[in-house]
């Protein structure tokens, strides 16, 4: 079973049967989607046009990523993106089947709402994790961030059990990856440069740097 298919079956067996949905076999379905054909939109933040682009990628299962947004990420977003000084670009790397579903969630928002739900998602990280043991207290403590958002129960049902934007979702975050020669998270692409992660004092005197060129 490779990764795409595995991510797949055991995330829409245990998000099925939470929801009631009697739902496909993905192991099999994996081979007849075309994830190509669907589109998952980018994750951005501040002015389009900004002198500075930042990428990065996390997980919402990394307890990394989620220090690096309680920490980091907050006077980043008050002094550069907010500024239009920073183009900020969030990608989404799924490294378990809870990763997954927590974006599944996130997207669930829409543009709108989508950075508003990665904030919950990181803060209460442990919390919703729960120890990441019981499955299905997971799938319940993910919708419970959802409805806290102001998600509806069909919303959230619509959402965890699209198994084609599931794949599309997979398909996008591996080609970025490899692409960008990602290994790790959180790392940032600084305008085309791969960065591991770091205090903010640190991105602010590269930022600073790279703004007075």
């Amino acid at each position: 079973m490779n990764r795409r298919t595995f991510l797949t079956t055991t995330a829409f067996a245990t998000v099925g049967m939470m929801s009631g949905f009697a739902l496909p076999s993905f192991a099999q379905e994996t081979e007849k989607a075309e994830p190509a054909t669907i589109v998952v939109p980018d994750l951005t933040m501040g002015d389009a046009d900004a002198p500075i682009e930042i990428i990065e990628y996390a997980s919402y299962t990394c307890p990394h990523c989620a220090n690096f947004h309680g920490s980091v990420f907050k006077p980043l977003k008050a002094d550069y993106i907010d500024t239009g000084k920073v183009k900020f670009v969030y990608r989404e790397a799924y490294f378990d089947k809870f990763g997954l579903w927590a974006a599944m969630v996130a997207r669930c928002g829409g543009a709108m709402r989508y950075f508003g739900i990665q904030s919950l998602l990181y803060e209460q990280q442990t919390e919703w994790l729960a120890g990441g043991k019981d499955a299905m207290l997971i799938v319940e403590n993910l919708r419970k961030i959802g409805k806290t958002a102001g998600l509806s129960d069909a919303e959230l049902d619509a959402c965890m059990n699209n198994g084609e934007m599931a794949l599309a979702m997979i398909d996008k975050s591996e080609k970025e990856a490899e692409a960008d020669e990602i290994n790790a998270t959180p790392t940032l692409v600084i305008d085309g440069v791969k960065h591991s992660n770091m205090p903010y004092a640190d991105l602010k005197k590269i930022l600073d740097k790279k703004l007075a060129e």
